[in-house]
């Protein structure tokens, strides 16, 4: 990250992905290993160092972790059990921490001290039973993450891969999406492993006769839910 992707993320909610904090002079490490906890069992995000918590955000710069940074990550990796990488970024306006949060194992939600924290609007909480249970079930055989080994980039419809092209794009507000190649665009939505389509690009982008061949006498199901946790059912 650069002084300017800094500052795009000024107009960006906080929310279950990322965390500002202001810590202009220093931030409690055990909050840090909390937050980081929390951002994980939501599936990952950003702990953000130096800039102001309320809209509208303003870069205040931060002395936090100034002299043992890399000490800092490794107490964070050994307390989390996770990869935690750091980033230092210098702007004209100060200094600013941003800790990158990758998402928790399959099935594995991250506990301290017998606690599974979870934010909960502005705070964090411990993780309700039947969170728990949804995070217990993904561990499930996954049927659509296995691999299609007759099927070829030919099979997919064109159409339905520039629509979800565009949504992702729409939606990360990341434009080169818009411009990778189907197999590149398969690839970073992990629809493809080492090349070959698994059953997911299938059923997502697959024509219609291209189905009929490959998936012969199989139903598709396709389930609306109210958070975009996994559960039991796949």
């Amino acid at each position: 990250m650069n002084a300017e992707d800094i500052r795009t993320l000024l107009d960006k909610n906080e929310d279950e992905h990322i965390e500002f904090k202001k810590a202009e002079s220093s931030f409690d490490f055990d909050k840090l290993v909390d937050y980081s906890i929390a951002l994980a069992n939501e599936h990952g995000g950003l702990i953000v160092l130096g800039i102001t918590d309320k809209k509208p955000r303003r870069i205040v710069g931060t002395s936090a972790y100034l002299d043992d940074l890399a000490k800092i990550k490794e107490r964070l990796i050994a307390q989390v059990r996770l990869r935690i990488d750091v980033e230092d970024v210098r702007c004209p306006e100060g200094r600013v921490l941003v800790f990158h949060v990758p998402s928790r194992p399959i099935g594995m939600p991250i506990g301290l001290n017998g606690t599974y924290l979870m934010r909960a609007g502005g705070s964090l909480t411990g993780m309700s039973a039947d969170m728990l249970k949804r995070i217990f079930d993904e561990a499930e055989p996954d049927f659509s993450a296995e691999l299609c080994p007759k099927a070829i980039i030919d099979d997919l419809e064109p159409q339905a891969l520039g629509e979800f092209r565009a949504r992702w794009a729409l939606k990360s507000g990341n434009d080169r999406i818009k411009n990778l190649s189907d197999r590149q665009l398969l690839e970073d939505a992990e629809l493809t492993v080492g090349g070959t389509l698994t059953y997911a690009a299938l059923i997502l982008f697959g024509k219609h006769e291209s189905l009929g061949r490959l998936l012969a006498n199989a139903e598709v199901v396709f389930e609306y839910r109210s958070s975009e946790a996994s559960g039991p059912a796949q």
